[in-house]
């Protein structure tokens, strides 16, 4: 099928204010870029860490795939979830065993087929399987179904994101980090054809600390000790990625940033 595939990628959201950021900014984004592949990291959607069934499936109203990292697992209920729902990713390079899958081939809105893949960084992290084996090998048997694919690495260093944005180039269609819940500015295609951004953002509360309520995030580095954390609720912010692909090649043709943000709202 020619064409081109446009995917819309979102950064982590996190708990309520990011559900209520995406529903809020959302029909403007695909007003705008009309994507035809919609992707949400969504591992800390659930009170601002972990996933629920109940919402997953709201969140999968909206788009075609959730990926996810290191947090998918503090909600316990979400692992028959994962077992059950195959457009929820957790990252491939998890020890053989665990539930669910780090990556799949889906359909987007015209039927391309396109393949998502979720991966996790070892720095400054938990001692995972290398994820750069991980990715050689579910790159290889996402080829052969289809040359759209998108990964996302879910990592703590920008060095180990950009090096695996070097490591599958001209392999992917893009590679986007997630994670840190701070955009950067580093969009570009690099030489073999794939996008690449070193973090997506966030969804969630404007003023916050990475979509921490403020005062606790700042009493946990005021005193060292272990805080409630809870999602930070004042005013939205939404990050995303726009990312244009050649449905036949897989090369990425265009990459950009969004921001979106309300600077308040009633709660």
């Amino acid at each position: 099928m020619p064409g081109s595939v446009r995917i819309l990628f979102l950064g982590d959201l996190i708990g309520r204010p990011g559900r209520q950021a995406l529903k809020r900014f959302l029909p403007d984004l695909a007003a705008r870029h009309a994507p035809s592949f919609i992707v949400v990291n969504a591992e800390n959607a659930a009170g601002g860490a972990g996933l629920t069934e109940d919402i997953g499936r709201e969140l999968l109203a909206q788009a075609d795939v959730l990926t996810s990292g290191n947090h998918i697992w503090d909600k316990k209920e979400v692992l028959g979830y994962l077992d059950r729902e195959p457009r929820l990713l957790r990252p491939a390079n998890y020890p053989p065993g665990n539930p669910g899958r780090g990556y799949g081939v889906f359909s987007d809105r015209e039927g391309r087929k396109v393949g998502v893949l979720n991966l996790q960084g070892r720095v400054f992290m938990e001692p995972l399987d290398c994820p750069f084996r991980a990715a050689d090998e579910a790159v290889e048997r996402l080829r052969s179904e289809t040359p759209v694919i998108l990964v996302d690495i879910h990592a703590e260093a920008t060095s180990e994101k950009q090096a695996m944005g070097w490591h599958l180039d001209g392999r992917v269609s893009a590679v986007i980090g997630t994670h840190t819940h701070v955009p950067t500015a580093d969009e570009q295609i690099l030489p073999g054809g794939t996008a690449y951004l070193t973090d997506a953002g966030m969804a969630g509360g404007r003023r916050s600390v990475i979509g921490i309520r403020t005062e606790q995030a700042l009493a946990r580095f005021l005193t060292a000790v272990p805080q409630r954390f809870e999602p930070g609720r004042d005013g939205f912010v939404l990050s995303a990625v726009f990312v244009e692909a050649d449905a036949d090649t897989g090369r990425a043709l265009a990459v950009r940033r969004e921001l979106l943000v309300e600077e308040s709202h009633g709660d």
